[in-house]
């Protein structure tokens, strides 16, 4: 199996115990693609960066954790984007990024073909920082799914990487019925969507087509709606350090688990546990080692 996962990849300054910032590379798809190659998976990953030394470092980064680098692009004088992060007293993450020349912006300006891909998983953060590119972006879903490649889309919607509302609603709409296996936060859907409830939301996702839903709920519960099977299972409460990355770590948890065919059972117990370890660590990416692989 042969997964790619689309986005952007950013530096990324992470505050640590002491007041000072550690240098890593993060972004939301990238963290689901960096699970899922510790889990054992094949995956590529698509974006454009620069060519200058930190873009080099973001090669290198997907290099070592095993992840194909064949569809990056680089654009000559340019540099990918930055963000830093802030946490309160209870892990809860406050971002600024620079990113608004990111290469990473043009990754849909052009007609894309990608070859050997069977599942192909992106994220509204992926749909919000490329939408300029929407009819390539939907040409090439288009593509992938005539040839039997499983979309899967989590639709992280945020608000600041939006003119309006309406204008994210347009682009969603644009790829949904495309998709396969959605993983929606009820939180991020009641503020696109004005939806409230679980059912609510697994019907919106249902009434596109999509096959498969996995929703996070609020109080740590997962809800799946998978054909005729569902699913409720509450997670265990944790200290959060940093929150950063929750969500990325579940959808690749649950994700190495469900692909190769495990049950919802085992997958959405998988996503929760990682994402009970990454919120106890700073920055979006768990080390290597001293942290329990997933399967």
């Amino acid at each position: 199996m042969q997964i790619c996962c689309a986005g952007e990849v950013m530096v990324e300054m992470a505050v640590q115990d002491d007041g000072s910032y550690r240098r890593g590379v993060a972004g939301d798809s990238y963290n689901t693609a960096v699970y899922l190659a510790r889990a054992g998976l094949a995956v590529n990953f698509l974006t454009r960066l620069g060519d200058d030394p930190l873009s080099d470092d973001i090669v290198q980064h997907l290099q070592h954790e095993g992840i194909g680098d064949t569809l990056v692009e680089r654009d000559a004088g340019r540099v990918p984007g930055l963000y830093l992060i802030e946490n309160d007293a209870h892990g809860e993450r406050q971002f600024h990024y620079w990113r608004d020349s990111a290469p990473a912006r043009e990754l849909f300006a052009r007609p894309l073909q990608i070859a050997q891909c069977d599942v192909f998983y992106f994220t509204g953060i992926t749909l919000a920082v490329t939408h300029t590119g929407l009819a390539h972006l939907v040409a090439l879903l288009s593509e992938l799914r005539a040839g039997g490649c499983r979309i899967v889309f989590d639709p992280n919607y945020r608000p600041a990487l939006w003119d309006n509302a309406n204008q994210a609603r347009e682009h969603y709409a644009a790829v949904l019925p495309l998709c396969d296996i959605a993983l929606p936060t009820l939180e991020d859907d009641a503020a696109l969507w004005n939806i409230h409830s679980v059912d609510a939301c697994s019907a919106h996702y249902q009434n596109q087509g999509i096959a498969e839903v996995v929703i996070k709920g609020p109080a740590l519960t997962t809800y799946v709606y998978a054909g005729d099977s569902q699913l409720v299972q509450a997670a265990p409460a944790v200290t959060a350090l940093d929150t950063t990355g929750a969500g990325d770590a579940f959808n690749a948890g649950y994700l190495a688990a469900r692909l190769p065919g495990g049950d919802l059972e085992a997958a959405v117990g998988q996503a929760q546990q990682l994402a009970a370890a990454v919120v106890q660590h700073r920055g979006a990416i768990l080390p290597r080692t001293g942290h329990a692989a997933i399967s």
